[in-house]
């Protein structure tokens, strides 16, 4: 246990006003990409059915500094991934006050934590898509055009939606022992079993983002898809699932560079290496051996994590967006290093670096109302608080070094 004078309270202190700003926004927001969601845009029809027109108003909301949304009547909503990530980040906060009970004057106690893993465990089963899936899965509360003018409708299920919901739901299964929890997240194994796409590769298939045609060669998120997968074969012992997740892991390993890098995906026009999608695949390879005690993928994962140490990370403890190129900073990408190095135990390793970012995260990106921004850009930056994915990710990111630390000696 870490005493409370040993913490960083600068991290506490912040933590615990965006907490206080995302209960009294009960957890609904605004996000990057919910231009469509406008109420003018939707009552003008042949607006609505451009495809330029919808990609138009979607980069438009999503890159201008100056929040649109109230103007043009798009509303604060409810988003799932962004549920599921709360989810974690209290069942994070409920076994680290539980580990620590000094903790609970400054971030809540037991049973109020312990509430809101009820009330958003039973909110989050409600926000499941709806549609002939074969088991339980998420998708985005807007409608979203990718560049290449290919239409996701909204609450479309995505695989990466669907594993922080899903695993959010077995987290919150282990502390209160709701069956219904598991029994709902474990389904999601059949989604993605039967609902994917599959590119082979290697010795083995890359799982696609949606059930739709289209990104069916990124690497994060097939790795996210086995992690899921390894998450319901622990629970159901079904085999095909964990043959399916080897499958899908040995594809992607086979798409790391020599030098520990991931492009984003298989294709030319995905051949940027980013933060935080590393710090994905990471989690991902991270929970598989920690869930299935199969040390196949070590090298994979050293070799990933020096990279990502090395290339992301400034002196000064700001964060890179891409290994070549500083610019954007997104809020993700100092978040991640935190979930990352938790699921991988590497918190005493990094420690110092870990705190640098954290405080210059804080210094520069987090508002005096507690909101953390999207991007800090070379010119005008965003500072709009989208909720997903901004806060919630800072929210399940904070919690999990909160939880991280208390069970390390860090002085």
């Amino acid at each position: 246990m870490v005493a409370i004078n040993s913490m960083n309270h600068n991290l506490i202190e912040s933590f615990r006003r965006l907490k206080e700003y995302c209960e009294i926004e009960n957890f609904k927001g605004w996000d990057p990409y919910d231009g469509l969601n406008s109420r003018i845009f939707q009552a003008i029809p042949f607006l609505r059915k451009s495809a330029l027109c919808r990609l138009v108003v979607i980069q438009g909301f999503k890159r201008c500094p100056i929040n649109l949304r109230r103007l043009f009547l798009v509303p604060k909503d409810y988003n799932a991934k962004g549920i599921g990530l709360f989810l974690s980040g209290y069942c994070q906060l409920y076994y680290a006050v539980t580990k620590n009970p000094e903790l609970e004057p400054l971030i809540g106690n037991s049973e109020k934590i312990k509430e809101y893993i009820y009330k958003l465990a039973t909110l989050l089963i409600d926000l499941r898509s709806k549609g002939e899936y074969h088991g339980a899965c998420w998708g985005y509360n807007f409608d979203w055009q990718a560049r290449r003018l290919f239409l996701f409708p909204k609450y479309t299920p995505t695989v990466v939606a669907t594993n922080f919901c899903a695993t959010a739901l077995i987290e919150a299964y282990e502390i209160t022992h709701c069956d219904l929890y598991k029994d709902v997240a474990i389904t999601s194994a059949e989604f993605v079993m039967h609902d994917l796409h599959r590119t082979p590769l290697g010795d083995g298939f890359i799982f696609s983002y949606s059930p739709l045609k289209g990104n069916d060669t990124v690497f994060n998120a097939s790795l996210l898809g086995s992690r899921l997968l390894t998450y319901c074969y622990k629970y159901t012992k079904q085999r095909k699932y964990l043959d399916a997740a080897i499958a899908s892991i040995k594809a992607c390993v086979s798409g790391q560079r020599e030098d520990g890098a991931w492009r984003y995906g298989m294709l030319p026009i995905q051949s940027w290496v980013d933060s935080f999608h590393t710090g994905y695949n990471l989690d991902a390879l991270a929970d598989y051996r920690k869930l299935t005690k199969d040390n196949s993928f070590d090298i994979n994962i050293e070799k990933g994590l020096q990279y990502y140490i090395d290339n992301f990370f400034e002196t000064d403890g700001s964060p890179k967006y891409y290994d070549n190129q500083k610019y954007p900073i997104d809020i993700h990408c100092p978040g991640q290093l935190l979930v990352t190095l938790s699921r991988l135990g590497k918190i005493n390793e990094y420690h110092e670096l870990v705190e640098k970012v954290i405080d210059w995260t804080i210094l520069h990106m987090q508002s005096k109302r507690g909101y953390f921004y999207y991007q800090l850009k070379k010119g005008i930056s965003s500072k709009i608080p989208f909720m997903r994915w901004s806060n919630a990710f800072m929210f399940n990111a904070l919690a999990t070094y909160i939880n991280a630390i208390q069970q390390k000696s860090i002085i």
